[in-house]
């Protein structure tokens, strides 16, 4: 976190906007900026092909679709509707939400992020592929769904408090 206190949500994106150039076997992720032709990668085939990363938008809808993303390659069930519902019962859509108040605040482990996850509960179920940050908002969503998964089957099944 900046020293402001609030998280800095457009640095993880560069590390996800990846240009993938591959001849079959072998495989390099380029930069999409800064590299250029010849001076950034070599193939000898000429029928390389290049796929572009999907890039979301750093936003709440953004963070919601690219949470379904990696649930998606991950087995994790739940619907964008109902990850939406909770988030805003939660924090009203806030990434950097933090409750003080409740029982695991005053327990020493407070709920933060979008959707509330405790830290005991991020690190268990944390998905590999997202930042190691409970306040990173594709990191939470992703292990609070799979969190809800394991307990209730589906973030789908969630209307409360959990």
């Amino acid at each position: 976190m900046p020293a402001s206190g609030q998280p800095r949500f457009g640095r993880r994106r560069l590390v996800r906007s990846l240009a993938v150039a591959g001849t079959g076997v072998a495989v390099v992720a380029l930069p999409l900026f800064g590299a250029t032709g010849a001076a950034a990668a070599t193939t000898t085939s000429t029928t390389a092909t290049t796929t572009s990363a999907t890039t979301y938008p750093d936003t709440l809808d953004g963070w919601i679709r690219e949470s379904l993303s990696v649930m998606a390659q991950n087995g994790i069930p739940g619907s964008y509707e109902s990850i939406h519902r909770n988030i805003m019962r939660e924090s009203s859509g806030n990434p950097a939400a933090i409750n003080l108040w409740d029982s695991n605040a005053a327990a020493g482990t407070p709920s933060k992020g979008l959707l509330q996850v405790i830290d005991p509960t991020f690190q268990a179920y944390h998905v590999p592929g997202t930042a190691f940050d409970p306040f990173d908002p594709v990191a939470n969503i992703t292990a609070a769904c799979n969190y809800a998964a394991d307990r209730y089957g589906s973030i789908d099944n969630v209307f409360g408090a959990y």
